[in-house]
């Protein structure tokens, strides 16, 4: 079973902002469809299970809605929308991780995306299930069970082929500011039987970018060749005119689509607007989806 959609990442808001806070997010997105012509074309929202990362975060991370508590506020706003989250697993034990994963079923939520550990720590830290385990574990209880995929990652390729033997059925790529998936893609295709789906994240870059830094700090790998050319083709987004800006995303998305669209793996586009919704991020989605959507795909 694929998820075959587009989806639309909305992110928790803080405790302290609660439900208001919520609420004009959904609402928000409603208008910013309607304005772009997305009306009916987002299917998914995808909603990130949020921890505590490094102290140097460039946005300091305080306590957010739980996953649960935000869809069921926005779920009424959002006719028609379903949902997709990701989910720690790392520091909840299996019985306590399977009732979770019960709740998140029961409310809507059509795939779970399993994270493990911040970067803080190393692989296999963490008191409770490892992602890998956790794909295998709670195969029939999950239909849909996504990983991250990071294509530009030393290692990714040995990582996500293990990943799909253990129960992955979908992978979700870290935010693409380059066509490095293409190639990642073209060797998996050649080196594995695996054709999970692949849900390609391609993110609004504002102006605010330049002063803040969140996108940089996001994807960053120090000592990382090709991820220091994504931070610079990042940092030429966010100093752009919304003209250029537009052109340069959908040339990417261009790229990546042309590349991988022939080599068998299920596609859907996952979008995300990382300082939040906005009618500049709806604006160039709807642009690279006038090029390229699942749905007519399929």
């Amino acid at each position: 079973m694929t998820l075959n959609t587009i989806a639309l990442e909305l992110v928790p808001p803080n405790v302290e902002d609660g439900r208001e806070r919520a609420l004009e997010d959904a609402r928000k997105v409603v208008q910013c469809s309607a304005e772009s012509g997305l009306k009916g074309r987002i299917r998914h929202v995808m909603i990130p299970g949020m921890i505590a990362e490094d102290d140097d975060r460039p946005v300091p991370m305080k306590p957010k809605l739980d996953v649960l508590d935000f869809w069921s506020i926005i779920k009424p706003e959002l006719p028609g929308l379903r949902g997709l989250c990701t989910q720690v697993t790392a520091f909840m034990d299996e019985s306590a991780l399977q009732r979770r994963l019960k709740d998140l079923c029961a409310a809507g939520m059509e795939g779970v995306v399993f994270v493990g550990v911040p970067r803080t720590m190393s692989d296999g830290e963490g008191s409770g299930v490892a992602p890998t385990d956790a794909l295998s574990i709670y195969r029939e209880l999950v239909s849909n069970r996504g990983v991250i995929l990071i294509p530009t990652r030393e290692g990714e390729q040995g990582r996500f082929n293990f990943k799909c033997d253990r129960g992955a059925t979908y992978g979700m790529t870290q935010l693409l500011y380059s066509d490095a998936i293409v190639g990642f893609l073209k060797e998996f295709a050649h080196s594995s039987d695996h054709r999970p789906e692949v849900l390609l994240s391609f993110g609004f870059v504002p102006k605010v970018e330049s002063r803040i830094g969140l996108i940089n700090w996001l994807i960053q790998d120090p000592g990382n060749a090709a991820v220091a050319a994504e931070q610079e083709f990042v940092k030429e987004l966010a100093g752009c005119e919304p003209a250029r800006k537009r052109r340069l995303m959908v040339d990417l998305y261009k790229r990546v689509i042309d590349g991988v669209a022939d080599l068998g793996f299920p596609l859907s586009i996952h979008f995300e607007a990382t300082y939040g919704v906005s009618a500049p991020a709806f604006q160039a989605f709807a642009e690279m989806l006038a090029y390229w959507s699942p749905l007519a795909a399929a």
